[in-house]
This record gives structure tokens, C-alpha cells and sequence, in this order.
């Protein structure tokens, strides 16, 4: 075992289009006839529970596909979606937005969530597009959304959509969590309800990824003048319950594997990886890595193709190196509870040494 503890799937609902990965669903009550049947899905949960993974699952409320054999216009009426595109359609995906405001289609969703908690055995929801959910002016120019009653741009339903399914998780499911991925600054996302948050309990931070993958592929003789993108994290580390992740988002469309956005040669390419993983696994907040990371994949992620599982073949390389690390940065996370029992109090890390730029270095400790 290389000592991971959860396994996050990206979505199975049945989709009519390959290249959304699944984020496009028009059949949310139906895992994707490309792997099998219900029956076989459920057997890969309980092989994966048996391994002694838990396993989370890619879920969508945030949009559906504008396609005939969907939801759209479904009794001829726009019944799962608003009539007015302001409102009702994200130009970014050619999708429809769903009409939280109406109790139905706020009942169906959360009936869905339940659906894969208590029939599948999943055991955690990642909501995919937050933002575009809680945000009526999301990627919409002045004069193209609607706001709300009061005049903001917060999509109320929505927001209250997202507080009732995590309050019913919490309530009906025990032991189940459920994570955000939320681009903004929005706040309380891991706040319970009752005190004004989403109900959350993780959030994606996506603003240390994208600030420490900025700082790891600069030349290291330049990252003395960027040294803030490896420290500024912890200025708002605490305000959420957080998940570093380095998800599918950033291995592909151009944007290179995580190995290939490393500096330098070979040798020095997995040497600054290596080194960001050990950052990664000391950094509070727990992690993830899209699959082929533990590896060291060096091609951007290929929906349509396999691993490069050949690179793990033949002789001891660089990339079984990755993996070894990957396997002892697990163990010794999981067993040594400094690195995780305090990853959501202030008082678990304390920076001994944090502006050393000169020598690109940091010191701190976990009391």
C-alpha cells in the first residue's frame, strides 16, 4: 500500500459527452453505463472500503447540459431551469443553471447527493463549481445577470440550496463530509449554517496551488523575488478547513504535468518535485493528487488515453524514486500526528524562520 486513505472519483453520473470528464451530467440517478453496472459500482466501492480507502465522488448541482434528451424544458416548460438566461444559462459550458428557488428541483438534488451516500457507500461529495453556483454575476459582463432582491450578486437560493444538502448530510449520513471547490474569497464556506457558513467541511485551496506551482516553476535563483507565493498561504490558512490539492484542472489544456513545470534538466525537474511534495506534505491542510502524480507522470493528462504506467517498468528510476517518496510522505504523515491532528487550529504551526529569501528557506514548527 502506498499509504493513501481516500479515493476521489471524478464524476460517474451518465454524461453523452466524453471530453466533460462527466461534469456535463444529464442522468444524475445513473452511474455511467461505461464501466458497468450499478451493481458493479457498488462492488468497486466495497473492494476500495475493503482496501481500507473511503471514497469521494465528483458531484455536479451546479449545472446540466442544454441537450433535448436532459432536463431542459423537461415537460415543455422550464421546470429544472430559470426561463430568463440571465439567470438560467452559463455561457462558459453551454449549460443550464439549475432553479434552486424552486423546492422540487432543490429536493431532487439533495435527494441525489443521499442517493449515492446511502445506496453506492460513498463517503464523501466534492461539489464541483461552487462559485458559479453562489455568484450570480459569475463570468457575466455588466447588463448580462440579474441581481438578487436586495440588489447583491449573491445567488440566494443557491447559497441556501448549498447550507440545506450539507445540513441533511450531516443529519442523515453520519460520519459523511462533503468539500467545496470555491475559487473566491467567499466566507464561511466551512462555517456550519446556523452561523451564517455554507456547511462545508473542506475547502479547495486553490490559492496556494496556484501560488506555489507559480513559485516552483520559476529558476530557483529567481524565486528569492517571488518568496511570498511560498509563504502568503498561511496569512489565511485557518479562516477555512483546507485541501491542497493538485487536481486534474492543472494537468491538462495546455498547462503541462506537474513534473513538466518543474525547472531545469531532468535530474533537476524531479529534484524541485520532490522537494515541492515534501513542502506539500508539511504545509497544514490534508492532500490530494490527481492520479499519475504520485508517479511523476511526464505528459499532460489524456482523457482518452492511459497512464504512462510503462514508466514504472524495467529497472529502479527516477519516477519509482516519486513513488517511494510519495509512499514514506504518506506513512509519516499518517504517524506522526504533529503533521495533521492541528491542521485547522491556529495554534498547530508556528513560522520560526519566514523571510529568508535570499536563501529560499523557511522554518517552522507544529507544537
Amino acid at each position: 500500500m502506498d499509504g493513501f486513505t481516500h479515493l476521489e472519483l471524478l464524476p460517474v453520473n451518465e454524461h453523452p459527452f466524453d471530453g466533460s470528464w462527466g461534469y456535463q451530467p444529464t442522468g444524475l440517478y445513473a452511474p455511467t453505463r461505461r464501466f458497468g453496472t450499478r451493481d458493479d459500482f457498488r462492488y468497486f466501492i466495497n473492494a476500495a472500503h475493503a482496501a481500507g480507502l473511503n471514497v469521494i465522488l465528483d458531484w455536479v448541482p451546479g449545472h446540466f447540459p442544454s441537450d433535448e434528451f436532459s432536463l431542459a424544458e423537461f415537460d415543455g416548460t422550464h421546470l429544472y431551469e430559470h426561463s430568463d438566461p440571465r439567470e438560467g444559462y452559463h455561457q462558459d459550458w453551454n449549460t443550464l443553471i439549475y432553479n434552486y428557488g424552486r423546492r422540487e428541483v432543490s429536493n431532487y438534488l439533495v435527494g441525489n447527493a443521499l442517493y449515492w451516500m446511502e445506496r453506492f457507500g460513498i463517503d464523501a461529495l466534492r461539489v464541483d463549481a461552487v462559485a458559479s453556483m453562489i455568484y450570480r454575476d459569475y463570468s457575466r459582463k455588466e447588463g448580462e445577470w440579474i441581481p438578487n432582491e436586495f440588489g447583491g450578486r449573491e445567488n440566494l437560493e443557491a447559497i441556501e440550496f448549498l447550507r440545506n444538502t450539507n445540513r441533511i448530510i450531516g443529519e442523515q449520513v453520519p460520519g459523511a463530509v462533503s468539500m467545496a471547490e470555491e475559487s473566491t474569497d467567499f466566507s464561511g464556506v466551512t462555517r456550519p449554517p446556523e452561523t451564517g457558513g455554507l456547511g462545508f467541511w473542506y475547502k479547495w485551496n486553490l490559492g496556494w496551488m496556484h501560488d506555489t506551482l507559480d513559485y516552483m516553476k520559476l529558476d530557483p535563483v529567481y524565486r528569492q523575488y517571488h518568496h511570498d507565493k511560498l509563504t502568503f498561504g498561511m496569512l489565511y490558512n485557518h479562516t477555512e478547513n483546507f485541501v491542497l490539492p493538485l487536481s486534474h484542472d492543472e494537468v491538462v489544456h495546455g498547462k503541462k504535468s506537474i513534473l513538466d513545470r518543474m525547472p531545469g534538466d531532468a535530474w533537476q525537474k524531479f529534484a524541485n518535485l520532490r522537494a515541492y511534495y515534501g513542502w506539500m506534505w508539511a504545509f497544514p491542510g490534508k492532500k490530494l493528487l490527481f492520479m499519475g502524480n504520485e508517479f511523476a507522470q511526464g505528459r499532460e493528462w489524456n482523457h482518452d488515453a492511459s497512464l504512462d504506467w510503462h514508466l514504472l517498468e524495467g529497472g529502479d528510476n527516477w519516477h519509482h524514486g516519486v513513488q517511494r517518496l510519495v509512499r514514506d510522505l504518506n506513512h509519516t504523515y499518517r504517524h506522526h500526528k504533529a503533521l495533521h491532528e492541528l491542521d485547522f487550529d491556529a495554534y498547530g504551526f508556528e513560522w520560526l524562520v519566514v523571510d529568508d529569501n535570499e536563501r529560499s528557506g523557511t522554518d517552522f514548527c507544529t507544537p
